[in-house]
């Protein structure tokens, strides 16, 4: 039953598409790590030894952005961002202020370096599904990003499983599911079909499970009402499918929880 509803969402072009789009973003992230801790550390340090205004806390502990936009901040806060928009190498994009809590800016090397776009558009996507035209361009831009980083040993690995994971079409993985009962169908047959549904089921699993940290630590921050609606709905895809609403059954309790204290 577990791999007949896995099978039943893999035929969803569109939730693939998360799928698959989520599953490369994991994979970036583990070829980038080491390279982008390093040198976020370094481009922190020389920032805060350049200006002492950006050694000094947040005056309020508080300044958050409201929406997408930072403004009010405090004098300190105020500092930091325009660093920020200072060495930003495209002017012209989105900065998703709404990631950031600016008063760990001077502490966390890690927080000054939120501003991805195509992450947040993906697992904000309330309905885990993004259309054929986005993947189009997210394909663009990761392909760019490891072409340009090329030099860093890791991305060698990293960026011959993205293109593995882009080109790969996951309903083939369960192509012989309704053919499963036969007695003509081979053991190796089964034996594969088995190992492809367990590491796309883990696959799955890691994406939604950063998913609904996320929204239920902003729940308990007293989250926005958006951000309300969207673990509403993820709770309701998980019910949904009775293998993850098995897999995901505490995170569904504490939904549970947060919704009868409204």
């Amino acid at each position: 039953m577990v791999r007949e509803e896995l099978a039943v969402r893999l035929n969803d072009q569109e939730y693939k598409n998360w799928l698959k789009a989520g599953r490369c973003l994991l994979i970036l992230k583990e070829g980038l790590h080491p390279f982008i801790t390093q040198h976020a550390r370094a481009f922190h340090g020389d920032l805060l030894n350049q200006n002492t205004l950006l050694r000094k806390p947040c005056e309020t502990s508080s300044c958050k952005p409201r929406g997408n936009r930072l403004s009010s901040a405090c004098r300190a806060c105020a500092g930091w961002q325009t660093v920020i928009l200072r060495h930003r190498r495209q002017p012209e994009a989105t900065v998703n202020w709404d990631n950031c809590f600016p008063p760990n800016w001077r502490t966390d090397h890690w927080e000054l370096a939120k501003v991805i776009r195509f992450r947040n558009e993906l697992m904000h996507s309330c309905e885990l599904c993004v259309k054929d035209e986005w993947m189009r361009h997210y394909q663009t831009s990761v392909r760019k990003l490891v072409r340009q980083l090329g030099h860093v040993p890791q991305m060698a690995t990293a960026g011959k499983q993205i293109e593995e994971m882009l080109s790969v079409d996951l309903s083939i993985c369960v192509s012989g599911l309704d053919r499963m009962d036969s007695a003509a169908l081979e053991c190796d047959s089964v034996s594969q079909w088995e190992t492809s549904a367990d590491l796309i089921s883990q696959w799955e699993a890691e994406l939604l499970q950063e998913r609904l940290q996320e929204l239920l630590q902003a729940a308990d921050d007293d989250a926005k009402t958006q951000d309300t609606q969207q673990l509403k709905k993820l709770g309701g895809f998980l019910q949904a499918n009775r293998d993850l609403g098995e897999r995901f059954s505490l995170e569904l309790q504490a939904i549970n929880l947060l919704e009868s204290r409204e």
